[in-house]
């Protein structure tokens, strides 16, 4: 059975996609950025808790602050790349609930009103829409190069506050040269699916 989806897109979105090192120094527009939000917005969370929130690091003077709390070799990508994204979980994503999930507005104090189940449900589905968000760079024709090489405490402290958790922070922009590494191995179906 073949997808629906036609090759090319596929090969876009996942066969040739992946992590550049690498970046021209062609700009990232807020439009482009829109654009790209716009299409992955409509991804499935949990009850549409939607916990991601993006910071766009643009200035001279962000970008330096972050590259400071990036591991030694994310830090020369980093702060070359046209434009970077720290993505984090918004912890009170419940407050949104009432207009996010209106059919059950309760939600947001009977099944989120602890602050450590927030926090695991953010987290959880806050990372599934970050990689919504890095298909919708490729998407864009954009590449991304996604990272947890940081110090995570840091770049809260730096950029966010307590109520938002960084999960990783994403370079964007059209590669560049010797912008891949060779792909590394993938699981076999065999290896990864079971039926019971």
């Amino acid at each position: 059975m073949s997808l629906v989806l036609d090759s090319a897109a596929q090969d876009l979105l996942f066969r040739e996609a992946r992590t550049a090192n690498t970046f021209t120094d062609e700009p990232v527009t807020d439009e482009q950025v829109q654009a790209i939000y716009d299409l992955v917005k409509y991804g499935p969370t949990s009850m549409n808790q939607s916990p991601l929130r993006i910071t766009l690091v643009r200035s001279a003077e962000a970008r330096e602050r972050l590259v400071r709390h990036m591991a030694e070799g994310n830090q020369k990508k980093t702060a070359a790349a046209p434009l970077v994204a720290i993505l984090s979980a918004d912890n009170e994503f419940h407050e949104e609930l009432p207009e996010l999930f209106p059919h059950f507005p309760q939600a947001k104090d009977a099944v989120f009103g602890d602050r450590v189940i927030r926090e695991g449900s953010a987290a959880l589905n806050a990372t599934l829409q970050a990689a919504y968000f890095i298909i919708g760079v490729r998407a864009a024709g954009l590449a991304a190069g996604p990272m947890t090489g940081l110090d995570f405490a840091g770049v809260q402290k730096e950029f966010l506050d307590g109520d938002h958790t960084p999960l990783m922070v994403v370079n964007i922009g059209r590669p560049g040269e010797d912008a891949w590494f060779p792909r590394s191995p993938r699981l076999g179906y065999e290896q990864v699916v079971t039926t019971v």
